[in-house]
């Protein structure tokens, strides 16, 4: 069976922007590209954050990772992915001033838009970060366009950076998605005292005592004292290195 080409015109071109796509802020920005516009390379993901309340379009699990540490982080205020590089006549002249080809469809000829894995709100201003493996950086077309998206965001005084896999903290990465779920707790587990109790049991026993205890002491269903030590770990009430801990001693 053919594989189906993605059309990509000055039309369709117009059908992102009409639609909004890579604007707006926090629950109202609709990323230019969504997991559905094109198949990756690597694993894609949709995950609701708890930060922008809104669902985020993830192309690989390196972008995965780092949506974790962005949603973790306290100077983070809002993430948007698949940010495009929109002015398309400055990022051409970027290119041609650069001698670098600017990627066009190969029917159309229309330039496509070129994006930027996060654009990161802070409170320290905004940062452009582009996720890429190290086996990538060796590619001289990746390097080109990668030119292309430094200098564009220059123009517009944007920090802007690479970062590969040995950026990223998988560790603790991991140890942010294993709490996750559990970053708003089900009404019948917002009994006033709670959380007081699991804090005072935590510093007399381990974690998978803690856990066993909850549940036992107040009747609950299974699994309801680690939920309450996943969400007392993700509102930074216990230490995340105590996540380790958790691990090793508590089944999921």
């Amino acid at each position: 069976m053919a594989k189906h080409r993605r059309i990509w015109n000055q039309s369709k071109y117009e059908q992102y922007v009409i639609a909004g796509r890579g604007q707006g802020e926090g629950p109202a920005y609709l990323p230019w590209i969504s997991v559905q516009s094109f198949s990756s390379s690597g694993t894609t993901s949709r995950i609701f954050s708890h930060k922008t309340k809104r669902v985020h379009h993830l192309l690989s699990r390196n972008e995965l990772y780092y949506f974790y540490l962005l949603e973790w982080s306290d100077k983070v205020l809002d993430i948007r992915e698949q940010f495009p590089l929109l002015d398309l006549e400055l990022a051409a002249d970027i290119a041609s001033k650069a001698g670098i080809k600017y990627p066009r469809d190969n029917i159309s000829g229309f330039p496509y838009v070129l994006t930027c894995d996060f654009m990161i709100t802070t409170n320290d201003g905004l940062r452009a970060r582009t996720i890429k493996s190290t086996k990538d950086l060796g590619n001289k077309r990746t390097l080109e366009k990668l030119e292309i998206e430094r200098r564009y965001w220059k123009s517009y005084n944007v920090e802007w950076r690479i970062v590969t896999e040995n950026e990223i903290s998988k560790k603790k990465a991991k140890h942010i998605e294993w709490i996750y779920t559990a970053a708003e707790l089900p009404t019948y587990l917002m009994v006033p005292g709670y959380r007081e109790e699991m804090l005072y049991q935590l510093t007399l026993q381990s974690v998978q005592r803690t856990a066993d205890w909850f549940d036992e002491q107040y009747g609950l269903p299974a699994g309801s004292g680690l939920q309450m030590i996943k969400h007392l770990l993700w509102s930074k009430q216990v230490s995340l290195e105590m996540v380790n801990q958790a691990l090793l001693g508590v089944r999921a």
